[in-house]
């Protein structure tokens, strides 16, 4: 698995800059055929705002929370997945967290290309 990360920057009307981070992800046919065998599609690799408890929030509030509540399942990775931050340093957060959770899930797809025969680890 190969991730590909492009970070962009933009101005609104206002002047207020916008950044930009659009993750992607290059699969073999292996990985892709081990996500489709092990049903790995709906596994979340990654989540802005996990639920939490929200209890007397407002309507609004709530509306906004939805907006920017962006959750990344391993189904997402070839097609790409774009994140806009308000900041420099939420981006790179983002960008840290889904790096950590693209790791995490080769280590998955690696295990799973053992299943049926054996590994040899020598130390």
């Amino acid at each position: 698995m190969k991730l590909l990360l492009r970070r962009e920057q933009r101005s609104g009307m206002l002047g207020k800059q916008t950044f930009s981070l659009d993750v992607r992800a290059q699969l073999s046919d292996e990985e892709r055929a081990n996500i489709a065998k092990y049903k790995l599609g709906e596994t979340i690799l990654f989540q802005r705002y996990p639920d939490e408890d929200r209890h007397g929030e407002t309507r609004a509030a709530a509306f906004a929370r939805w907006l920017h509540d962006v959750t990344i399942y391993a189904r997402d990775l070839e097609g790409g997945r774009r994140f806009d931050c308000s900041s420099i340093t939420e981006m790179l957060g983002v960008e840290a967290a889904i790096k950590d959770a693209a790791l995490n899930f080769k280590a998955v797809l690696d295990a799973a290309t053992t299943f049926g025969g054996e590994e040899v680890l020598e130390f």
